[in-house]
């Protein structure tokens, strides 16, 4: 039977967010590895090795300031023209900036206009990524039956980590290269590879159509920011806040890069623990997402928090005393079991604190503010911690604790709704 407008269509949702986050997080994780081996020496030369490498880092934070921006520029357009409308628009946005990144000259070419260029790519791609996360995790969320929100929205985030594997994994070959081909070529492939995902997404996206709770909306909302600033600001700040959990993500996959390979450990090797950690974050989202369909999201979500954060205690202390099979070990364990825990049940557990006509532009304030302040602080921070020589793993350990308490203290406020029909959530005011 053809499927009519008014009918869900989980599978669908669940593959098109899927590979849209895929191409977005592929674009950033691919960035972060770059900026911690390569972009510091290419666009930022500085004699001081922490000099460079902060400077490197700060540059992935002007990509999560800009979010904030972007969600109220991007999200109100989910709301009002459709999620799918966002979800191309925002395909074609990030894909083109990461494109040209790889086309950037460098700074022995260009001078200062290379990190000039550089900066504007990063800001066009926080700003696509604030409502690309937003729109597909509304549309898969609208699109799921009530028993299974967790699920399907969870798909979204495992194409972030798939993202991030891929990423990853194709910078291995090209890491190996002698440093005069990486730093001259070798480091532009992985940024044209991202062609191949846009075009793959766009083939997936075209067909899909808008859930019911969208097409049933109040029409008379036509200003959804100003109802989420009225009505949803304690909403947005519990959010900010909760998605502050991405600092362990952060640390883990930027600064701990730059910390090993300063420490002693090849970059290849520390290039595999993020693909292993991944792997097990593929298998394990989606099934923490089923335990908070059960269980609900709250208790899942705040024992991943506090958990990664902690396991970051012993992970960064095996980096700095070069212990590669705990490095290993405590990696997959930190990032790709405890961490898997909040990231694959925060898709559904923020986006059913807000009723169908707002819930594009709440989702996307709320998780971009909170993505900002830790995106963007947590690299330069953990470097900072670490010392002007990169010698302390303990400064950035806690400072990951800390952050991960505030988490936990938004968490518990929260309500728990997995056990609460859509149709009522959307009825709220």
């Amino acid at each position: 039977m053809a499927e009519t407008p008014q009918m869900k269509s989980p599978r669908r949702a669940a593959v098109a967010s899927w590979i849209g986050s895929a191409l977005e997080y592929y674009d950033f994780a691919v960035y972060g590895t770059a900026a911690a081996i390569v972009l510091n020496h290419i666009f930022f030369p500085e004699d001081a090795p922490a000099a460079a490498v902060l400077k490197s880092m700060a540059v992935i934070g002007v990509a999560y300031v800009v979010r904030p921006l972007g969600a109220m520029l991007v999200g109100p357009l989910g709301d009002r023209f459709g999620r799918k409308f966002v979800m191309m628009l925002t395909l074609f946005l990030m894909g083109g900036a990461t494109f040209a990144i790889g086309c950037l000259p460098t700074f022995d070419s260009a001078g200062l206009l290379a990190p000039g260029l550089l900066v504007l790519c990063r800001m066009l791609q926080g700003l696509s990524a604030a409502g690309e996360q937003a729109s597909a995790i509304s549309m898969s969320l609208e699109h799921a039956q009530d028993h299974q929100r967790g699920f399907i929205t969870s798909w979204t985030l495992q194409g972030t980590q798939f993202g991030s594997l891929l990423a990853t994994a194709i910078f291995i070959p090209f890491a190996a290269l002698p440093e005069e081909q990486l730093y001259s070529w070798g480091w532009r492939v992985p940024f044209w590879l991202s062609a191949f995902v846009v075009v793959a997404a766009w083939l997936i996206r075209r067909r899909l159509h808008e859930p019911p709770s969208f097409t049933k909306r109040d029409a008379a909302s036509r200003t959804p920011l100003r109802a989420v600033l009225a009505g949803h600001k304690v909403m947005v700040a519990r959010i900010a806040v909760c998605a502050m959990v991405n600092t362990v993500n952060m640390v883990f996959t930027t600064f701990a890069l730059s910390y090993a390979t300063h420490a002693g450990i090849e970059r290849t090797t520390m290039l595999w623990v993020p693909v292993a950690s991944n792997l097990l974050g593929l298998l394990a989202i989606p099934l923490f997402a089923v335990l908070s369909d059960r269980v609900g999201r709250k208790p899942v979500f705040i024992t991943g928090a506090l958990a990664s954060s902690l396991t970051m205690l012993p992970y960064l202390h095996a980096v700095h005393e070069q212990q590669i099979v705990w490095v290993f070990v405590w990696g997959v364990i930190m990032h790709g079991g405890f961490y898997s825990m909040a990231n694959g049940i925060w898709p559904a557990f923020y986006a059913e604190m807000f009723p169908a006509p707002v819930r594009v532009t709440g989702l996307a304030l709320g998780t971009q503010i909170g993505f900002a302040a830790s995106g963007g602080l947590a690299p330069a921070a953990a470097t900072y911690f670490a010392g002007p020589e990169l010698e302390s793993w303990l400064g950035p350990s806690l400072f990951t604790v800390a952050m991960c308490l505030l988490v936990v203290g938004a968490a518990v406020t929260a309500r728990e709704t997995a056990r609460t029909p859509l149709s009522a959530i959307d009825e709220r005011p």
